[in-house]
């Protein structure tokens, strides 16, 4: 694969914040992301070559998305605990929304973005807090969904 003209020269994105977009509507800043990606299963399949010789090929199977899990400082905003009960209480087909993650740099910039397809919130988590504790309190979300891609 030739390498692009950024590839030697550009620096590295520097990241600050993640939004989410759900049906096109930022819902959420997060400053943790991870799970963003892809991979393939690997199938082995020995055959005999012309010589007698025993090869094993290699051959991509089936294809796997990673879960995205989002993380940020808790705040009063409802929206993701409000998502995650609509799966709670059984509408999964309404809460399946096609949706983006997109990363900012330091300015408040759009540096990248991965949209994902019939996303639903797995899993949501509040703070774990203790009194004697001047640390911010983080929820974190999982959301599983069926395809993702690299758009910018």
């Amino acid at each position: 694969m030739p390498a692009g003209s950024d590839a030697l020269s550009g620096d590295p994105m520097v990241v600050h914040n993640f939004g989410l977009e759900l049906a096109g509507k930022v819902t959420g800043f997060f400053t943790e992301c991870s799970g963003i990606g892809s991979e393939s299963e690997v199938t082995e399949h020995k055959v005999v070559g012309p010589n007698g010789q025993e090869i094993v090929r290699k051959i991509p199977g089936r294809l796997k998305w990673g879960d995205i899990t989002l993380k940020r400082g808790i705040t009063s905003n409802m929206d993701m605990w409000d998502w995650r009960q609509m799966v709670a209480e059984g509408t999964v087909s309404s809460a399946r929304i096609d949706g983006s993650v997109v990363m900012y740099d330091q300015e408040g910039t759009e540096v990248a973005r991965w949209n994902f397809e019939k996303g639903w919130p797995s899993k949501i988590s509040g703070p774990s807090v203790k009194s004697d504790s001047s640390e911010i309190g983080v929820e974190e979300i999982t959301i599983v969904h069926e395809g993702i891609e690299r758009a910018s």
